[in-house]
């Protein structure tokens, strides 16, 4: 990947593209299946933070900019354009849930990203080490610690299993019997 130098003019350029990107959301990346162009220093930490060369990405937009442009396929998490695709490491998902609503008896999830999902059968929840939620393209947010205990507080038990209910599923996240 060649790099090019920027001038004072080039900023408005990449403004424009982010505010497309905040507006209409993720790019059609399934659409797209460019030629591989090798590894990027990209690290998504497991607390949500994006690095690039082991400094933190501090713009919000920037981080939101590469996030609509990000794409898991074989296991592997890449950053796509229609003419290339680079590799990134994600330390565990690429996306942390930081809130919810419960909306119409939906739980809407709120990425850092700015994502917003309703868990249901095409966004489900699951327990492993901490619940995570489908987010899009086979990749999951992990719900942070302040939004599953306000998860814990509106759970419910169902047939031995203590969990959520939302777009008419139900996701266990524990046997009730381990509750005591």
């Amino acid at each position: 990947m060649a790099k090019t130098k920027m001038g004072q003019n080039d900023v408005k350029p990449l403004e424009g593209l982010t505010r497309h990107a905040r507006a209409r959301g993720p790019a059609p990346v399934h659409l797209w299946n460019p030629p591989y162009c090798g590894e990027i220093d990209i690290r998504i930490a497991r607390d949500g933070t994006w690095f690039h060369e082991g400094s933190p990405i501090g713009r919000e937009a920037m981080v939101r900019l590469f996030a609509s442009v990000l794409k898991r396929e074989e296991g592997r998490h890449f950053l796509v354009t229609p003419v290339e695709k680079l590799g990134i490491v994600v330390d565990d998902v690429p996306f942390v849930a930081v809130d919810f609503r419960i909306d119409g008896g939906n739980v809407v999830f709120m990425t850092n990203t700015g994502d917003e999902v309703a868990a249901g059968p095409d966004h489900p929840i699951r327990m492993a080490d901490a619940p995570y939620v489908m987010v899009r393209g086979g990749m999951e947010a992990r719900v942070d610690r302040k939004s599953f205990y306000r998860l814990v507080d509106i759970a419910e038990d169902r047939g031995g299993w203590f969990g959520i209910a939302s777009g008419g599923e139900f996701f266990p996240l524990i046997r009730s019997e381990a509750l005591g």
